[in-house]
C-alpha cells in the first residue's frame, strides 16, 4: 500500500457533484449517484438511479446526503399542524426517510460519511457526531449541519470567518435580527441544498489523508519482510 493509492469513494445522493470534484481533484476514483441527473458537468461519473445495488460493491469511503426534507428539524411547523398533533401522513414519510437513512448508518463499510441538517427529536436517528458550519471552512454563511461518522475523525476547521449571515431564511421572530435584515437568502430546494465548496474540498482533503495513512500504517504493522525471504528459497 502506498501514498499514492487511489481510495474508491461513493457520494450517494449528491447530484451537484461538488464533493465528488473535490476528491477527483486529488486524484481518487469518486462518483456521485442520485435519482436526478448530475448538475455537476461529469455524468461519466454519475450513475443516476437507486443507490442500493452501488452499496453492494466495494467502496473505502461512502459519504451520503440522504433526502431530509420530513426529518428536519426546520419542518416541525408542519409536522406538528397544532400544538401535540402529529400530521399521520408526515409522520409516515419521515420514518421512510429514516429507514433510507439507517441504509448508509448500518452500511458494511469501513469508513461512512452521513450528512444532514438537525433532525426532529421525533424521528429517533442516532446522535450525531459532529455539527458544522459553512463559515468554519471559509464560507460566509451558517447552515447548521450535522454529521454522522464512522471509522471518520470530525472535520477540522480550514478558515473560520467571523462575519457571515444566515443562508436560509429561518422566518419567524428571526428576521427582526441584525443578521438576517436587509439579506436575500436560498430559495427553492435546489439552493437550499446547495453543498458548499469549502466543506467539499475540507472532507476530500482530511478524510482521504487520514483512509490513506490508515491503510499505510496498516500494512506496515502486518508487513513480515522475512516471509519474502522465505518465499525465495
Amino acid at each position: 500500500m502506498s501514498e499514492g493509492k487511489k481510495l474508491r469513494i461513493l457520494l450517494a445522493c449528491e447530484e451537484s457533484q461538488a464533493v465528488t470534484k473535490a476528491f477527483r481533484d486529488l486524484g481518487h476514483e469518486a462518483f456521485s449517484c442520485d435519482l436526478q441527473e448530475s448538475s455537476g458537468g461529469y455524468p461519466e461519473w454519475h450513475t443516476q438511479g437507486d443507490v442500493t445495488e452501488l452499496l453492494k460493491q466495494h467502496w473505502d469511503i461512502v459519504i451520503a446526503f440522504p433526502p431530509c426534507t420530513y426529518m428536519t428539524n426546520g419542518g416541525a411547523v408542519r409536522m406538528y399542524p397544532q400544538k401535540g398533533v402529529i400530521d399521520q401522513e408526515r409522520y409516515k414519510k419521515a420514518m421512510e426517510a429514516k429507514d433510507f437513512f439507517m441504509l448508509f448508518y448500518n452500511l458494511d463499510c469501513k469508513y461512512v460519511a452521513i450528512e444532514n441538517p438537525v433532525p426532529m427529536t421525533v424521528i429517533g436517528l442516532p446522535k450525531y457526531d459532529q455539527i458544522i458550519q459553512p463559515y468554519m471552512f471559509g464560507e460566509p454563511f451558517s447552515k447548521k449541519t450535522c454529521l454522522w461518522l464512522k471509522g471518520l475523525p470530525k472535520l477540522q476547521p480550514t478558515e473560520i470567518l467571523t462575519e457571515y449571515q444566515p443562508y436560509i431564511n429561518g422566518g419567524g421572530g428571526r428576521l427582526e435580527k441584525a443578521n438576517y435584515k436587509g439579506k436575500t437568502f436560498a430559495n427553492g430546494s435546489v439552493k437550499r441544498s446547495k453543498f458548499f465548496q469549502g466543506v467539499a474540498d475540507a472532507m476530500a482533503k482530511q478524510w482521504s489523508e487520514f483512509v490513506l495513512s490508515g491503510a499505510v500504517a496498516d500494512f506496515n504493522k502486518n508487513f513480515e519482510p522475512k516471509t519474502l525471504f522465505e518465499n525465495e528459497m
